[in-house]
């Protein structure tokens, strides 16, 4: 019996350091869809990539698989993709980068041990980045970046290091060196393997770079890199090299130091390249806190967290899956867990795996995966599952809206597709929904503008139901919470108007003006008023 729990032990163990999961981060727009499919690709989990751009003509791109995604050209949900490449298990998670959708990258940065960070060649570090780096930073993520865009005018490789370190006040490693930028961009010099990697453009950037690897003083080299570029970039080694630093793979996990590489998702240049050092150098799955308590992955009970759930992933079944990052142990077929905010114990008969939109049924899986779980509104946002001791994970935070809307049918009778509508995108995320204790008026919070067109869009083609928005004077909200019961009662009874509940049913101060907030804070000492909320 010992021989065989030590194989197994170590058996879990094996398979827990082969996995890899990370988020790609970036402002909108600097490539990071564009990436994700260029990895997807590499990693031979698809024959030919789809692009984002001429979305009548290309294929659309596998990690946009909401109709609403495909015709505008954006993401607007995290997605899922997994894939097997060279010995590594894969979970990859695509996110949104417009800022209106922060929220669900935000959740999305709770389940994974490190990001590849997208920079734009040509804009460097922008508004978008830098926040989310901030939200990285606080959990302590390992950050790589990715210099995209390098076959366009750029600001220059050494310009773009300094405002790393300047902006992020993170210290740059460049793995690899562009040779030559714009239409002159040939390739990269890899600082490690003291290798030249020069790729050939293929149409559309649909397949595989053809690339030719060897020295820096190699006549094939010569041959296609004209002297004053092939002269310079010896000079930026030169200078790489006197200063010293050197490739501290401690630094890398402590999140003090970023490897950065250099390329061109749209052209494949250089993404095999960034997929392999990541792989190689980011950490296996980490452990997470419980109630002051760090679990290890290899811990041999089983236990998880629910980051994300996503409404009507397949159209045909209008099903809601809740992801799940399994944080230790293993997931078997038909085993048992708990579900510890209900107390009851539950069967994960028909767990899933996703590649996008597709999904299959897992039989295993382990610490680091992402596994998805049947909703049949029971699982909420920040919900956690253990086969052991109960335990809660935290971290998944709600943030109180900023944009307001009164929604409003077109057709009075379907009222109830509505409200199960509303409800089911709110516990997904998408959007966070009000229901004020005075009237039936249903208040649709957001903290981007964007949000509101994708309700709208959604409850048409998943619910059937056509609504608009209407004014309406509400300035912010606030959850309400009191140690006090008969304090809070009193609160209750002399703010009706102001009170409304949530998707969750969770007590909120609905304001009509900050002013109107301050005061019912100073009126009302012993009511705690949160700008977030974990779920």
């Amino acid at each position: 019996m010992i021989q065989s729990a030590t194989f197994f032990s170590s058996a879990m163990e094996k398979e827990i350091n082969r996995r890899r999961t990370f988020a790609i981060i970036s402002h909108p727009d600097a490539g990071k869809t564009t990436l994700t499919e260029k990895m997807l690709m590499y990693g031979g989990a698809i024959q030919l990539a789809g692009s984002v751009r001429s979305r009548k003509t290309q294929r659309a791109t596998t990690s946009d698989w909401m109709e609403l995604e495909r015709k505008r050209g954006i993401s607007v949900s995290s997605t899922v993709l997994q894939f097997d490449y060279q010995g590594y298990q894969i979970n990859l998670l695509d996110t949104p980068g417009h800022k209106d959708f922060s929220e669900d990258t935000y959740r999305v940065l709770t389940a994974v041990d490190a990001v590849v960070m997208v920079l734009d060649a040509a804009k460097g570090i922008e508004t978008q980045t830098k926040k989310l780096f901030e939200v990285c930073r606080q959990r302590g993520v390992p950050i790589f970046t990715f210099i995209n865009k390098c076959d366009r005018p750029s600001k220059g490789a050494i310009e773009l290091l300094d405002e790393v370190e300047r902006v992020l006040n993170l210290n740059p490693f460049p793995v690899n060196w562009p040779i030559g930028d714009g239409q002159d961009f040939k390739g990269v010099y890899d600082r490690l393997t003291k290798k030249v990697h020069l790729f050939e453009r293929t149409t559309g950037g649909a397949y595989m770079a053809p690339v030719e690897v060897g020295n820096i003083s190699d006549d094939f080299v010569k041959e296609r890199v004209p002297d004053t570029i092939l002269s310079k970039v010896i000079e930026e080694l030169e200078m790489l090299e006197m200063a010293g630093a050197e490739f501290d793979n401690n630094e890398i996990l402590a999140g003090r130091t970023t490897p950065v590489f250099f390329g061109s998702a749209m052209n494949n240049f250089g993404v095999e390249l960034i997929l392999q050092g990541f792989l190689e150098h980011a950490p296996p799955p980490s452990g997470r806190e419980s109630k002051g308590n760090l679990i290890a992955p290899d811990s041999e009970d089983f236990s998880g967290f629910i980051f994300k759930i996503q409404a009507n992933m397949d159209p045909q079944h209008r099903d809601r899956v809740a992801f799940l990052r399994i944080v230790s142990g293993s997931y078997n077929q038909g085993m048992k867990a708990r579900h510890v905010r209900i107390g009851k114990e539950v069967r994960f008969s028909d767990a899933l795996t996703f590649m996008a939109g597709d999904r299959e049924h897992a039989e295993q899986a382990f610490a680091g995966d992402i596994i998805g779980l049947h909703n049949h509104g029971t699982i909420q946002l920040g919900d956690t599952f253990t086969a052991g001791d109960d335990m809660k994970f935290t971290g998944i935070p709600n943030f109180a809206p900023e944009l307001f809307r009164r929604i409003r049918l077109k057709d009075p009778l379907k009222a109830k597709q509505l409200q199960k509508g509303l409800i089911q995108l709110s516990e997904e995320g998408a959007v966070q929904v009000f229901r004020p204790l005075r009237n039936n008026d249903l208040i649709v919070g957001a903290v981007g503008v964007l949000q509101f067109d994708v309700v709208v869009s959604r409850l048409k083609s998943e619910y059937k139901v056509e609504a608009i928005y209407e004014p309406i004077n509400v300035a912010t909200a606030r959850w309400v919470t009191c140690s006090d019961e008969r304090k809070l009662d009193e609160f209750q009874r002399k703010n009706n108007d102001n009170l409304a509940l949530d998707g969750s049913d969770r007590l909120a101060y609905i304001a009509p003006t900050m002013v109107n907030l301050n005061l019912a804070q100073e009126r009302y000492p012993d009511i705690q008023f949160h700008k977030t909320r974990e779920h």
